[in-house]
């Protein structure tokens, strides 16, 4: 059954317009990558001449052929020597060709020690770019991307599917070259010296890649399904541990338990099965390298006896053949990284091409200064095609007032809220700022113009201090404890070790829930914000807590536009207009008194939360009928 935190799979193994796409983010690196091609070929180079000092030791002094039967690249070395006058006898020629095959070595040693450094270095830097362009796309995709995509898939973007690319970068695409100019340059040797030992040679070349083939279609497969099991496992334990308190208070761990060992066992399966064909390929490829080096010895050795090839030959084509065989080897494993490579590009390039459904205009209306006059003009909303969020929602708020939205869960409050500030674009109507519609606005400035405390407060790792700045260079550390000491947060502040510096973990794990929200009014008040929108700002505060703030409150709500959504109707009733919402659309609007006497919704709602203090205050009251105090 899938499963909605399931890694998507894209894709094939190689697609052109993929590749060639991939090929730009090299571009900032051309120098990079024009120096470590020659340094590639250099390297081959330079090997397969250790390979044929190997032959010229054994031709020209260890065991020279009958009849002068000499390779090209020992008598190119013998007329070397002729050339500089140098006739050294067998010893001394063992130990110059020893010396050169050293330096050789050396020389192969140093350019592939360039080699790593320059492809792994430019790996990291493409990765750091591909990094900061995925989160910069982040920042910017809408809110709406979030609700549809889980988090787990999306951490995924910038960690292992950039790595696989890194690994690309670095083992696939440049390295490819290596590999087929190794094939080339020994097959062409091969040729040189000896081509009809050298077409004995190739005759495993089929079913080398036979078998190539038989792993390359099992190993796609399976490496497919070893990823949707990962991406199981791993959007298991984001979502279990996040929730362990509710595991534990459940008492869930045992079941919990099973359907992780499941999950966990179907990754070792397929994990298994995956091995298995590795099992297979590698030592096939050995027993088919040998066989291909058991045909040289055979036919060669044949050919030596007969004096038609010489001894130092053999050997040339012995570790040739056993190089040559490398790079096929190789070539496979590149198709894995390849195939990787490819499915994370897709699922990387479809996160950058997510069009940014909400952005600035092009020519956006600039405001001199925001006076924070709200209005909604026959709003209609839906977060999902026309299931209605919001149905022909119309109201004002004049600069200063203060708004409250009141109403049940689902009546489509925070939405109102998050339509403001463009989280979300409307289908139907228009909200304006002064005058403007918001999609006329730069969308900097319009959120700019608006702080919001949410009844689950984001904390971020870092100290208090950073947590009210939020990296806003202009906030002064006085203007960041006097915030805290309008809203009382610098009473619990001012207790801890190191006071404002003190470390927030991750989530703010280390403060009470009413701690990290009185710390959220703080950074509203420091931002200084036309509109302040207070989003059940109060509901994880103790009364004792709430009362002590609510001044501060009323102070922070003076001069600006504010937006309150509350359940408890204690915190709005000094509100200049009360809008009642139900199943999306206005019901009620007035002020707290005023909704009161119409009976109505708010009525309903007010009496469920007082029932006790109007129970007792109506056993108080004489039986005249006057009218109780909660209605005066």
């Amino acid at each position: 059954m899938s499963n909605p935190q399931d890694d998507e799979v894209l894709g094939k193994a190689y697609d052109h317009r993929l590749a060639m796409r991939l090929l730009t983010y090299l571009r900032p690196y051309r120098k990079t990558v024009a120096l470590a091609i020659p340094v590639i070929t250099g390297t081959a180079i330079f090997e397969l001449l250790a390979l044929n000092l190997t032959m010229a030791a054994v031709d020209l002094f260890l065991k020279p052929p009958d009849g002068g039967n000499l390779g090209l690249f020992s008598r190119g070395l013998r007329a070397a020597f002729d050339g500089v006058g140098l006739h050294p006898t067998p010893a001394q020629g063992v130990t110059i060709i020893g010396g050169l095959y050293l330096l050789t070595m050396i020389v192969v040693f140093t350019l592939t020690y360039v080699q790593t450094i320059l492809l792994n270095a430019m790996g990291q830097y493409i990765m750091y770019d591909l990094r900061k362009q995925i989160f910069s796309k982040f920042q910017r995709l809408p809110l709406a991307y979030y609700d549809r995509n889980p988090v787990g898939r999306l951490t995924t973007r910038l960690t292992s599917d950039v790595d696989a690319l890194n690994e690309l970068f670095t083992s696939g695409f440049v390295t490819l070259f290596s590999d087929f100019f190794t094939l080339i340059g020994i097959l062409i040797f091969l040729l040189m010296v000896n081509w009809k030992l050298a077409l004995v040679s190739m005759i495993i070349v089929p079913m080398l890649i036979g078998v190539t083939y038989w792993f390359r279609v099992n190993a796609t497969r399976t490496y497919r399904e070893v990823r949707t099991k990962l991406a199981r496992i791993n959007a298991f334990l984001q979502e279990h541990l996040s929730g362990m308190s509710t595991v534990q208070l459940f008492n869930r761990e045992a079941r919990e338990f099973e359907t992780f060992d499941r999950i966990n066992d179907e990754h070792r399966v397929i994990n298994i099965e995956t091995i298995f064909y590795y099992a297979v390929f590698y030592p096939a490829v050995g027993l088919i390298s040998s066989t291909g080096v058991a045909l040289v010895v055979w036919y060669g050795g044949g050919q030596v006896i007969q004096g038609a090839l010489s001894l130092g030959a053999l050997i040339f084509f012995i570790q040739a053949m056993q190089r040559f065989y490398e790079p096929i080897q190789d070539i496979s494993d590149k198709y894995n990284i390849l195939q990787a490579a490819m499915a994370a590009s897709e699922r990387v390039f479809k996160v950058i091409d997510e069009p940014l459904v909400i952005e600035s205009p092009a020519d956006p209306t600039a405001l001199k200064s925001v006076r924070g006059a709200i209005e909604f003009e026959n709003v209609w909303f839906a977060y999902k095609g026309e299931n209605w969020v919001l149905k022909d929602v119309s109201f004002k708020a004049e600069p200063g007032e203060t708004i409250a939205l009141v109403g049940a869960t689902g009546a489509g409050k925070t939405s109102i809220t998050s339509l403001l500030m463009r989280f979300y674009d409307i289908q139907k109507g228009r909200i304006l700022l002064d005058g403007v519609d918001i999609r006329d606005l730069d969308l900097n400035q319009l959120r700019r113009s608006f702080g919001i405390v949410l009844q689950d407060v984001t904390m971020f790792a870092g100290t208090i201090e950073d947590n009210i700045r939020l990296g806003a260079a202009w906030i002064t550390d006085e203007q960041i404890r006097h915030a805290a000491q309008e809203v009382r947060a610098d009473d619990f502040i001012s207790k801890l070790p190191e006071g404002y510096k003190a470390e927030v973990k991750e989530r703010g794990s280390t403060l009470s829930v009413g701690q990290k929200q009185l710390i959220s009014f703080a950074r509203a008040l420091a931002f200084d914000p036309r509109i302040l929108i207070l989003d059940e700002a109060t509901s994880s505060i103790d009364t004792e807590t709430e009362q002590l703030i609510q001044k501060a409150i009323d102070r922070l709500l003076v001069g600006r536009t504010s937006i309150i959504v509350a359940h408890r109707l204690s915190t709005i009733q000094k509100a200049d207009r009360i809008i009642v919402m139900h199943k999306g659309e206005i019901r009620e609007m007035g002020t707290h008194q005023e909704l009161l006497a119409q009976r109505g919704i708010y009525r309903r709602l007010y009496e469920l939360q007082y029932k006790d203090q109007i129970a007792a205050e109506s056993e108080s009251v004489p039986a005249s009928g006057m009218a109780r105090p909660a209605e005066a």
